[in-house]
Formats: C-alpha cells, sequence, structure tokens
C-alpha cells in the first residue's frame, strides 16, 4: 500500500545499514528489454534456478527486494519494474495498470528472457501478481513464494482497517487531523492526506522494532502514485476500490501443484497475522512460517531465519 511505501522512503533516508553484508552490495547493473512495445528496465544477478522478485506498492519499483540478494550465490535473482514504476516506461493510460496486465508483463519477461520454469517470490502487492500468474501458468511456475502477501480484496481491507485502527489508537492527534479533513471531502489520494499518514514512523506498522531504519548505498525506493491509485482507488488508505478490490484467489490456491511457501510477521499490521493464517485454510498444501520477530518484512528484521527458509524451500 501506499502508505508503506511513503514510510519506507523515510526509512531508506537514513544511513544506518542493517547488516555488514548489506553495506557492501552493489546493485548489478540492469537493461531494458522491450515488452508490450514498452521499455521494461530489468536487473539480473547470480547463476543457477531463477527467482522472479515481485515488489510491492502498488506502484514500488524493484530496489527494496535487492534485500534478497544473499541468495545469489545459488540462484539467478531477477529483478524487474512493472509497468509505469521506476525506470520502466509510464503506461499511456492509466486504465493499463492492472494485476493481470503485471501477470502477462511477468509471462512476456520470462520469454524474453529465455527462461522455461521460473521461481517466483512477490511481496505485498507482488503477492498478487505472483499468485495470479501461478494460478494462470502453472506450467511455468516451479515454486511459488508469497511474502507478506494478500489472498483477497477482503484481506487487503483488513489491511487498510487495521493500520488506521493503529493510528486512530497511538497517534490520535494524527488521526483527528484525518477526520477533520475527511469531513471537509479530502481523501486518500490527496496530498494533505498522504502528509498526515506520513507523520506515523514507519516501525509503528510495519516493524518488530519499532526504531527499525535500514538503507542500501546507492539504490532508491520510488512509488508511482498514478499506478496506485489506479489500482486501489482515489480513498485506497480507507475503501478499497479498483483492481485490488475485486481480487479474489482464495478458492484456486488448494488447486495448486508447485510447492508453495508462505511468509508471515507476527507484528506486521498490514498484512496482519490474523488474516494472514486463513492462508493455512486456503492453501494447506503450502509451507507455512510465521516470523515471531519481524513485521511486514522479515528479509529486514530476520534476516537469517528467512534466507534459511527459503534454502530450505527452494531444494524441494
Amino acid at each position: 500500500m501506499k502508505r508503506l511505501i511513503l514510510l519506507l522512503l523515510i526509512s531508506y533516508s537514513s544511513t544506518q545499514i542493517f547488516s555488514q553484508s548489506q553495506e557492501k552490495y552493489t546493485p548489478p547493473p540492469g537493461k531494458y528489454l522491450k515488452i508490450n512495445n514498452y521499455n521494461y528496465w530489468i536487473e539480473t544477478e547470480g547463476n543457477g534456478e531463477p527467482i522472479f522478485f515481485i515488489p510491492g506498492g502498488p506502484g514500488n519499483n524493484h530496489a527494496y527486494l535487492h534485500a534478497f540478494h544473499p541468495l545469489n550465490d545459488s540462484f539467478k535473482l531477477v529483478y524487474a519494474d512493472f509497468l509505469g514504476r521506476g525506470k520502466t516506461d509510464t503506461a499511456k493510460s492509466r486504465s493499463e495498470y492492472t494485476i493481470d496486465r503485471d501477470v502477462e508483463d511477468l509471462e512476456a519477461i520470462r520469454k524474453e528472457l529465455g527462461l522455461g520454469k521460473i521461481n517466483i517470490l512477490g511481496h505485498s502487492y507482488g503477492s498478487l501478481v505472483a499468485q495470479a500468474y501461478a494460478i494462470k501458468y502453472p506450467q511455468n511456475t516451479k515454486r511459488l513464494i508469497i511474502a507478506n502477501g494478500f489472498h483477497s480484496g477482503q484481506m487487503w481491507q483488513e489491511n487498510c482497517d487495521n493500520s488506521n485502527r493503529n493510528i486512530k489508537s497511538g497517534y490520535p492527534e494524527v488521526w483527528q487531523k484525518l477526520m477533520e479533513i475527511r469531513s471537509n471531502g479530502a481523501v486518500s489520494s490527496d496530498p494533505e492526506h498522504q502528509d498526515l499518514y506520513s507523520k506515523v514512523p514507519y516501525g509503528f506498522l510495519y516493524c518488530y522494532n519499532p526504531t527499525l531504519r535500514f538503507s542500501l548505498p546507492d539504490h532508491k525506493t520510488t512509488i508511482s502514485t498514478d499506478v496506485y491509485y489506479q489500482m486501489v482507488g482515489r480513498d485506497g488508505d480507507f475503501i478499497i476500490g479498483g483492481v485490488i478490490a475485486d481480487f479474489d484467489v482464495r478458492k484456486k490456491l488448494k488447486n495448486l501443484e508447485m510447492p508453495v511457501l508462505i511468509l508471515a510477521g507476527r507484528f506486521d499490521r498490514v498484512s496482519t497475522p490474523e488474516m494472514a493464517v486463513l492462508y493455512k485454510k486456503y492453501c494447506p498444501q503450502a509451507e507455512f512460517v510465521m516470523f515471531e520477530k519481524s513485521g511486514h518484512n522479515p528479509q529486514i528484521e530476520e534476516p537469517e531465519k528467512t534466507f534459511e527458509v527459503i534454502r530450505a524451500f527452494l531444494k524441494k
């Protein structure tokens, strides 16, 4: 969600590095691929089975997913900026920003890179694309990782409701101002509305450690508000609309035959544990791991356990 990315941008500005290995990391050089008449920015590193990383938002570029780079010692990591995001071209019409379009672009990128079956990791919003792709293209999906994801528009709405409940109780002064401007007609997409949300510290909603700050050298996380509000609706931090509202894979997940891994954070207040554990019902064949000292980004707060779990899964 957009609030997440705005707060991520604040946290990325810190000079504190969250690990020794990340401090020495330099993002790989990238290149443009011509996909469906647009230029898409792609970066790859490492060798071995390919893992495609699909970023959150919706509207986020891929940069923060470089936190998964320790996997490059055994796998070929593929990062992409999807349409309208990061260095990739802007769509001619906002109506092109859909989950289905992202799914088809992922398939086109796979073909353009000359790859067969791929492993897919979708984080947050990216999990929607990853799940939809695995359902539509099971023959091309070797393994699926759903990282702090969402199985339905209903779950995304709970994301917003829970975030707002926490803001109301923890930051009542911010909530009061929000209610004032909303009573005058303001909605989530209005700049004054966004400014108020940015006053809530990142760690309050998204971390086990509320003082968490992390950054990577020579890399910047960005978000396209055009993409975001097209997909979630103009008041998407309160009332979900757009294609996100209609998303629902709950009845289809049980039919997936490839190995599935689901990652969740005990202190994730957006992809809430209450809703995340329902994956055990909707996708009973999957391996489900709850990270007890993480929020929305276990790869940052519990990296050693995260990579241990992912490596073991990818060996199956």
